[in-house]
């Protein structure tokens, strides 16, 4: 009688995800791109780092912008091993919108920003008292970051 020995699967847990609840202050755009920054390094996807950081800290501004005195939360998940979300949530039902910014504007350009590095994998869902904005970033394969 001959032994077959498989190779064992090995699953691994989830990735976890961080959430931080920042107060509307211009600080707290560092403080989110720290915690992107951290979540990035513990999953390995340093090439995201530009970009995720890039990102939040458009969101956080735009949150900041609103006015609010509710608790901002800020998070990245990774729903999926094909990319990870940032997400900003703020007191403020005003929808944000993706302008086209003239060439001697100096604001207008944060969501342009956020659409491009996402390759237009972003939205907004409304809650009753609030909304969130995600931005979706795409993990390249091991096999092309490696390369």
């Amino acid at each position: 009688m001959t032994t077959v020995l498989l190779p064992s699967v090995i699953r691994l847990a989830p990735p976890r995800p961080a959430t931080a609840a920042l107060r509307y202050r211009p600080e707290s755009a560092g403080k989110a791109r720290r915690l992107v920054r951290e979540k990035l390094i513990e999953w390995d996807l340093d090439d995201l780092f530009d970009a995720g950081q890039l990102i939040v800290s458009e969101l956080v501004s735009n949150a900041i912008g609103t006015g609010c005195l509710t608790a901002m939360l800020v998070a990245i998940r990774r729903p999926a091993e094909s990319y990870v979300r940032i997400l900003v949530r703020d007191g403020s039902r005003t929808l944000p919108v993706l302008v086209e910014a003239g060439a001697d504007e100096e604001c207008h350009r944060g969501l342009a920003l956020v659409h491009a590095l996402t390759g237009g994998r972003w939205g907004v869902t409304l809650e009753p008292f609030g909304k969130t904005v995600h931005a979706d970033l795409r993990i390249q394969p091991i096999a092309s970051r490696n390369s």
